[in-house]
């Protein structure tokens, strides 16, 4: 096994709970991911309530979805 040191900010060192004497790679890995997705996420429901999608029913929703796959399969 090999081992890698890196330099963390002490804001990210916070942020992604470093606070550990050992991290496995994994873990790391997945930490950064969470956060990217947790990012994603709330750019998706930014942009969502901009343009008007997060005042959709769920009726609305279903009814869109079915549209789409109607859509494909008389393609």
């Amino acid at each position: 096994m090999r081992t890698v040191q890196l330099k963390v900010s002490e804001t990210d060192f916070q942020k992604y709970n470093l606070g550990v004497g050992e991290i496995k790679f994994t873990d790391l890995v997945e930490m950064i991911s969470r956060e990217y997705a947790r990012k994603a996420l709330l750019e998706c429901n930014e942009i969502a309530e901009q343009v008007g999608l997060s005042q959709m029913t769920m009726d609305e929703i279903n009814a869109e979805i079915k549209a789409v796959r109607d859509a494909k399969t008389h393609s």
